[in-house]
């Protein structure tokens, strides 16, 4: 039996107030999905909408191109997989092996605040199946507790670093900040220098500081999906 891994991706497009599109930022969906792909682990993709998830137009900057998004870009497969994403709501944990999600500034606005995201990711934690955030995705974790405690409080984890954040120029955009909410709830956050790779295990919970991070958590959830 094949393996097989919830994608969640965010539907929300706009950048708070800016006028601007945010979405989610694209290499943190092509580097995990081929890393894990091309190990033969099948990849389902939802959103809270289901649909076309937005793509940050950042991320489609030929400066933050890699072999990855160049390869999705061409990848028809991929691309109408991303036409076509369950709505979560419809989604089954018992159908899949872990959850991963991607990040892009996106989350912080719809899956954080999803209801339906935050039971989906309790469902597969207490199930002891993998859950895995990469960049502003850790911030998914907002609100999702088990047995009455925050997901996060007493694990180690990263996310995208208020450095970062500060390096973007959005630390007055985002409706929070996603260090500052995992220090806040409990977890003992960690980081390495901005925009340089850095991913933390701590059993079943898997995240990534940043975009550098993305394939890294991947081969760190297909070693325990082996």
């Amino acid at each position: 039996m094949n393996k097989k891994v919830l994608f969640v991706l965010t539907s929300h497009d706009e950048l708070g107030n800016t006028g601007l599109k945010t979405g989610f930022w694209s290499e943190e969906l092509a580097a995990p999905y081929y890393a894990l792909t091309d190990k033969g682990i099948d990849i389902v993709l939802a959103s809270p909408k289901g649909g076309q998830p937005p793509i940050d137009p950042k991320s489609e900057d030929p400066a933050f191109q890699t072999d990855s998004t160049q390869r999705m870009d061409k990848d028809t497969v991929l691309l109408d997989k991303l036409k076509h994403t369950l709505p979560l709501a419809n989604v089954k944990m018992d159908d899949y092996d872990a959850v991963f999600y991607p990040g892009g500034h996106g989350p912080l606005w719809d899956l954080a605040e999803s209801t339906t995201s935050q039971q989906l990711i309790t469902a597969f934690y207490t199930a002891n199946k993998p859950v895995v955030f990469v960049c502003h995705a850790p911030g998914v974790l907002k609100d999702v507790k088990v047995n009455g405690e925050y997901l996060v409080k007493g694990k180690n984890v990263t996310g995208f670093s208020n450095t970062e954040e500060e390096a973007v120029q959005l630390t007055s955009v985002v409706p929070f900040l996603v260090e500052d909410m995992l220090v806040k709830n409990g977890a003992n956050y960690s980081k390495t220098g901005d925009w340089n790779p850095y991913t933390i295990v701590d059993g079943l919970l898997i995240t990534g500081q940043n975009p550098a991070s993305s394939e890294k958590v991947a081969e760190e959830l297909s070693k325990l999906l082996a």
